[in-house]
């Protein structure tokens, strides 16, 4: 029996990501669809908690984003408002419970994680990217008085693979535990 070639693609990091519920999702990413430049627009809308996990993690990610994802409970989130990328528009989210989750995602990994990943980590939704500064501020002052501040909680964990222009799925762990964060 002849053996399978072994792969050509390279290692890529994965990234992981909170998963929100289908009603935010959705506005979210009409808000997306419509503002962000459509030769640059290649994701879903996504809040990413971490950017870029070393390729090694591939067997320990998925146990550890499952045994979390066990445990807690849909971490409650808040749509606070818009956070402004200076040549970008995101919606901000307040979450003390999905932050916490995150520091225990970080806690065994610190030592791999980029500088990025270690940083503190403001959660956002971004619907708008790469613009002239003029276009961001102009869909600052469009959207803000509009935005109303809209509770949540967040569905799950995902884990993705980086592939460049798209993200690979690998998995989403749904939070069904009874702790809070």
């Amino acid at each position: 029996m002849a053996s399978s070639p072994p792969s050509r693609t390279p290692p890529a990091p994965f990234i992981v990501t909170g998963e929100l519920p289908v009603d935010v999702f959705s506005w979210a990413n009409g808000l997306r669809t419509q503002h962000f430049p459509p030769d640059r627009n290649k994701l879903a809308a996504h809040v990413t908690l971490f950017h870029s996990l070393a390729p090694s993690l591939r067997e320990e990610l998925p146990r550890l984003l499952a045994r979390l994802a066990g445990e807690f409970a849909p971490p409650a989130a808040e749509m606070s408002g818009l956070m402004d990328l200076g040549q970008g528009t995101a919606l901000a989210i307040r979450s003390p419970a999905m932050l916490a989750i995150r520091d225990r995602i970080a806690e065994p990994l610190w030592d791999m994680l980029t500088r990025q990943d270690q940083g503190a980590k403001r959660l956002h939704i971004t619907i708008q990217n790469k613009v002239a500064r003029s276009d961001a501020v102009a869909l600052q002052d469009h959207l803000a008085p509009t935005l109303r501040r809209h509770s949540f909680a967040f569905t799950g964990l995902g884990l993705h693979i980086y592939r460049g222009t798209h993200w690979e799925p690998v998995g989403i762990w749904k939070f069904r535990g009874k702790h809070s964060a």
